[in-house]
């Protein structure tokens, strides 16, 4: 499966802006990309309704909301926001000024007009199906690894709003290949059904054919589930590395995303000529349970040699997941076939939840009741050594570990990567199991 799909739309032309080399964007070439979304659109008299992520994404997220309601405000009818949650716990107060940039005089003052809301994705009375994928285009769609028909569900306070805005930053994904676009509808503020669905789906082609593909299955059936939309849906894309502001992308979902991750596959993706047998794959402070943190894995699983150890140090991190943890701790971090070939075991658990296994646990087999993991994937956390051991993964006293120790030894076969998570490592000659040839 490592030729994808490929896209099924020609599309719209994006209002963007690229900072040259190594730069980044001036608050000018901001502004003006804000001020043609502004006047491009008609937004005056609409109810709008921005979708944003939480603090588990690095963007400017601030920058970009407080400039639009600058040219907004007054000429809609509402401008209210809602927080992309997906599966994620909902954010306090506090973390909302903080991911919107604001203090709590301004909320009340300045910003007093502007509601914020979380998802609530476990709360069926707040969802509202919009649609239903048929088996036959879900056959289609993945490539004919599924065929059941899916329900799909937003919440269902969209409907008090004409215009859907997503605002969000594009980097590369382990389930859809790259995140951003109509992503922030599905899972962002959709149902638990659709979420576990792709989930799975990406999960059973696995992360390293997924991740830093664009037209992956996955994508495929997200836009196919934001289709059903009623209202209309656009979008500023933006795409970040660390603190730098490299690229801002306006238009529909689809456009600004395409444009986006563009840019991301250049600039967020590190190729290696060789694998390393040891890395230690720093969490930073924004992950703050390993639901989060399995991105350090996620984005350097690929250059990880056969039989080699990642090391994801979070001396922070003391929760497996506050809202799956349960679960996870009764089925455990996984390969992908411990679950299909025991089918029968698992088919009532959350797929999502079995996705999230299979991308920490990585690449595996399991043959004659055996499992045996490509890489041992070790934490490094405030989490227990028999918790960690409960659920499958590896032990080390983060107190142990000097991350300095790590550092400048790639001759030696040992990678130290100080920010993990969002940046994407491939090998320049990729293996079979990760999409090679």
């Amino acid at each position: 499966m490592a030729a994808f799909f490929p896209k099924r739309f020609e599309p719209m032309s994006a209002l963007s802006v690229q900072a040259p080399g190594d730069d980044s964007l001036t608050p000018d070439q901001i502004n003006g990309v804000l001020d043609a979304f502004a006047a491009g659109y008609a937004f005056d008299g609409k109810r709008v309704l921005v979708i944003i992520p939480d603090s588990t994404r690095t963007a400017p997220i601030g920058t970009l909301f407080k400039g639009l309601h600058e040219r907004l405000s007054g000429r809609t009818a509402a401008l209210d926001v809602i927080i992309a949650l997906g599966t994620h716990p909902a954010m306090s107060e506090e973390a909302i000024n903080r991911r919107l940039e604001i203090s709590a005089d301004e909320r009340a003052g300045k910003y007093g007009s502007v509601r914020v809301f979380n998802h609530t994705w476990d709360q069926p009375e707040t969802l509202e199906e919009i649609g239903r994928i048929p088996a036959e285009q879900i056959h289609e769609l993945s490539g004919g690894l599924f065929a059941a028909e899916v329900p799909v569900h937003i919440n269902r306070i969209v409907e008090n709003y004409d215009t859907l805005l997503v605002i969000g930053p594009v980097f590369p994904h382990e389930v859809v290949g790259f995140s951003g676009g109509n992503k922030y509808f599905f899972p962002g503020i959709g149902g638990a059904e659709i979420l576990n669905f792709f989930h799975w789906l990406g999960a059973v082609v696995t992360n390293p054919m997924i991740i830093g593909n664009k037209w992956t299955p996955v994508r495929k059936v997200v836009d196919r589930a934001a289709s059903f939309i009623r209202q209309d849906r656009l979008c500023l894309a933006a795409v970040v590395d660390d603190k730098r502001f490299a690229g801002l992308f306006a238009g529909t979902p689809e456009s600004a995303w395409d444009e986006a991750s563009d840019l991301s596959s250049q600039i967020h993706i590190t190729y290696k000529e060789r694998p390393f047998h040891t890395v230690l794959s720093c969490a930073p402070p924004m992950y703050d349970e390993l639901w989060v943190a399995g991105k350090c894995m996620y984005k350097l699983e690929p250059v990880v040699a056969d039989g080699g150890e990642l090391i994801i140090y979070a001396p922070h991190l003391r929760e497996v997941s506050e809202v799956h943890g349960k679960l996870i701790r009764e089925i455990g971090y996984h390969c992908r076939d411990y679950f299909l070939k025991q089918w029968d075991r698992f088919k009532d658990f959350p797929r999502g939840v079995l996705a999230h296994s299979t991308h920490v646990h990585g690449i595996g087999s399991f043959d004659n009741g055996v499992e045996t993991p490509r890489v041992r994937v070790t934490l490094a956390t405030q989490i227990p050594e028999a918790e960690c051991r409960q659920i499958n993964l590896g032990y080390r006293d983060p107190a142990s570990i000097n991350p300095e120790d790590f550092a400048n030894r790639e001759d030696e076969g040992i990678l130290y990567v100080p920010k993990a998570g969002e940046r994407l490592f491939h090998l320049t000659q990729r293996p079979a199991w990760a999409g090679g040839a």
